[in-house]
């Protein structure tokens, strides 16, 4: 197929494939932005692209949602910022002029360097890390760091203690016992993980290697709104942050490590980032894989083999898009305001909706619900979809729903979603 310059034009800016003039020959179709003749043609094809000023009323308003896209609940890979996506989609194909896409670049070419020390830069003006960390950009999930954080910091006799508020800090826990000696000091599985204790009752052990936490726990929808302190030698406190990751300020120097998926609060699934005090790094246990030594990753610089580039500098953009908000004093009050409109609506629905979880200790991400007559749970997830709000389905562990409401859900979307918890409320009750 001959392309024209127009055609060039298209290639370069897929955001305007909408924007194609009419064809000449009618059996020409556009389907996913693509142009194809349902007959084999050896002749060259000339297509002709015209640019055309967006319509007012369709332009996306800040807090507001495109008309084409789902509230999209999920509690991961989660809803990523239009705004990081449309800027995604203008460098797909030429990441500024550079003559290729991120997607095919040389994880050691000055190009990509540029990328992932960008965004380490930005994530710590975010998070105001010092230098005595290392920020690392890993794969394999937070799961994969349940093994490398005691293969790393412990010796197979050593004890460590969990704190466990729920599935994913008990899942931590289990994946320790192969590798040290691991003691849960309170666990909320008796009363279904919805409370987290006061931080005097519990029995540190003071030889402890450190003090493990989940800091907020996707599908409990239990979130720490203050840290505690660890008792240990070595004062060590690390905490899975996936959930609620650059969701609000973090005094990061009270933590030997934190570490988080991305795929919830800070770009796609495939990337995994650890915050680490440097002098817990270089003691990895000889039985450590070499992609589980943090000393490999930091000597590094998170390039021993090729990282999850894309991902990589996806996440770079929602930490400008971060600053450019304001920085995390400003997203946390955003957040604020959304989870306090969608328990408001909870609480006084008269006992039609219900959160199971302490009001103390209520997630501002993950907030689940059940119906006083379970029956219509089913009903309420098909007509939410209806009205292009996705995943409200709750995990398959506990049931009822859950709408997870990141940084880059918008406040329309919550005000939607408690729009029509009252219209099926009124309906139903």
């Amino acid at each position: 197929m001959a392309a024209s310059s127009s055609t060039a034009f298209l290639l370069k800016n897929p955001s305007n494939t909408s924007n194609v003039s009419s064809f000449k020959n009618p059996t020409f179709h556009s389907h996913n932005g693509y142009f194809f003749t349902p007959k084999r043609s050896n002749k060259p094809i000339s297509i002709t692209c015209s640019t055309q000023v967006q319509n007012p009323s369709t332009t996306t308003l800040p807090n507001s949602q495109s008309q084409d896209r789902v509230f999209n609940f999920a509690a991961g890979p989660a809803t990523l910022p239009e705004k990081v996506l449309k800027k995604a989609e203008s460098e797909l194909y030429n990441w500024r002029n550079c003559g290729m896409s991120v997607m095919e670049m040389s994880h050691r070419g000055k190009d990509f360097v540029s990328i992932i020390e960008k965004a380490e830069s930005d994530l710590r003006s975010l998070l105001n890390i010092s230098s005595d960390y290392s920020v690392l950009f890993l794969q394999g999930g937070a799961t994969t760091q349940f093994a490398a954080i005691p293969l790393n910091l412990c010796k197979p006799n050593d004890s460590v203690d969990y704190l466990v508020t729920g599935s994913w800090g008990d899942k931590a826990f289990k994946e320790a016992q192969k590798f040290c000696n691991p003691n849960v000091i309170w666990s909320g599985k008796s009363e279904k993980y919805t409370k987290i204790p006061s931080f005097d009752l519990l029995e540190q052990n003071p030889d402890a290697k450190y003090l493990h936490i989940c800091a907020n726990e996707t599908i409990h929808g239990v979130e720490f709104k203050k840290y505690p302190t660890p008792k240990n030698k070595d004062g060590i406190l690390i905490a899975d942050m996936s959930s609620n990751f650059c969701s609000k300020p973090v005094d990061v120097s009270k933590f030997g490590i934190i570490y988080a998926g991305a795929q919830k609060n800070v770009g796609p699934s495939g990337v995994t980032i650890v915050i680490i005090r440097k002098d817990l790094i270089g003691n990895a246990q000889e039985i450590t894989p070499v992609m589980l030594d943090y000393k490999i990753h930091a000597e590094n610089n998170s390039l021993y083999n090729t990282p999850p580039c894309y991902g990589i500098y996806m996440c770079g953009l929602v930490f400008e898009d971060l600053l450019e908000q304001g920085g995390l004093e400003e997203v946390e009050k955003k957040n604020l305001k959304k989870a306090g409109i969608l328990y408001d609506a909870i609480d006084e629905s008269g006992g039609f909706y219900r959160c199971p979880v302490d009001k103390s200790v209520r997630s501002l991400m993950n907030v689940p619900f059940t119906l006083e007559k379970s029956e219509l749970e089913a009903e309420f997830v098909k007509e939410a979809t209806k009205e292009k709000m996705v995943q409200l389905k709750g995990h398959r562990s506990v049931g009822g729903m859950r709408a997870s409401i990141y940084n880059a859900m918008p406040l329309a979307g919550v005000e939607k979603l408690v729009a029509f918890m009252k219209e099926f409320q009124a309906r139903h009750a």
